[in-house]
């Protein structure tokens, strides 16, 4: 999904009038991402980040152009590493659907959890800097940013549940066996609602951070589609979540073995729970609802595969990748059944 020469005119047309005239952009689509198109954009000796909805038909609430810009803006004046807002644009005439620029920050992205190349020493670093991030962003009180009113307090996983399970009835595709067992077994599962409520990422995991060239120092949170208010042990189960799956399953580190130098679950969590200022722990149901929303969200690539509006050129691998993550949470449950945890 590239931008047109057409609609690159009217992007540079766009910035002239909020930046001044200069030469054409300089845009290049950022491969990678199954959401919302990405494209590296240099205008004016600036150098930003536009991301944009896909083209064609969209789920109701998907595609949160708009949030994700409101959130940046409410978090850039805070210590949770966030790109810096430049501007959003809600119309249809420049890219066929609603943008927003944000600052181009330099740093790395790891897409594999078990950071290839790496000394034991630096893994166990970029583990313990993703779990210092989350921290200072469940720190953040919403209604101090303007957040107060960004998602709806309470019963966060009740609703989430209710959400994911019908956005999986809707799909397109065949049914799959675990997801429906999923479906049933998870609403009996639920902790009771403790009343915690943050500023929730919503996919936060090692993919979605962009860290310091050298340091293991997280400098950006990206991709915040997803964001609301909700319970911070679904991002805390969202991380957790490589230690469930395979190498093979959008990079996991089961059956790694212990030798990479990455911290267990129980330690990245003990690393959370020291910055975050909590002693209540991480349950198993939090990881299997983990693995079953991102289990959904895998369902939903599938069906833009169908539609043929997928956004990135792995799409199609890792649609049926739905039923593997059901699989892992069933296993997660199962676990937790057998040693008296549920």
């Amino acid at each position: 999904m590239s931008v047109t020469e057409e609609q690159l005119q009217a992007l540079h047309d766009f910035l002239a009038g909020r930046f001044g005239a200069a030469d054409a952009p300089h845009c290049q689509k950022i491969s990678g991402g199954q959401s919302n198109p990405t494209f590296f954009v240099d205008y004016a000796g600036q150098r930003m980040v536009l991301r944009k909805q896909p083209s064609g038909p969209i789920l109701r609430g998907a595609h949160a152009i708009d949030r994700e810009f409101r959130v940046l803006q409410a978090l850039a004046p805070t210590d949770v590493p966030v790109p810096r807002p430049i501007l959003f644009h809600s119309e249809t005439d420049v890219l066929d659907t609603p943008f927003y620029l944000m600052e181009r920050l330099e740093g790395r992205v790891f897409d594999d959890c078990a950071l290839p190349g790496m000394a034991p020493d630096e893994r166990r670093g970029i583990y313990f800097a993703m779990a210092e991030a989350l921290a200072k962003l469940h720190s953040v009180v919403p209604e101090t940013v303007g957040l107060g009113d960004y998602g709806r307090p309470g019963n966060y996983f009740e609703r989430q549940i209710s959400r994911w399970s019908r956005q999986y009835k809707e799909s397109t595709g065949e049914p799959i066996a675990a997801l429906d067992q999923l479906v049933a077994l998870l609403p009996g599962l639920m902790p009771p609602d403790d009343g915690k409520i943050t500023i929730a990422h919503g996919d936060f995991r090692l993919g979605n951070m962009l860290f310091h060239p050298t340091e293991p120092r997280v400098i950006g949170i990206l991709d915040w589609e997803l964001s609301t208010l909700g319970h911070p042990y679904a991002d805390l189960g969202f991380c957790c979540m490589p230690w469930h799956t395979a190498p093979d399953e959008y990079g996991g580190i089961l059956g790694l073995g212990t030798g990479l130098g990455i911290p267990g679950q129980a330690e990245f969590c003990a690393h959370y729970y020291r910055h975050v200022g909590s002693d209540t722990p991480l349950l198993p149901f939090h990881v299997a609802f983990a693995l079953f929303r991102f289990a959904v969200i895998f369902v939903g690539i599938a069906d833009r595969v169908r539609g043929g509006n997928a956004v990135a050129t792995n799409a199609e691998a890792v649609g049926p990748l739905a039923g593997r993550f059901a699989a892992r949470a069933l296993e997660v449950i199962e676990g937790a059944e057998s040693h008296g945890r549920f």
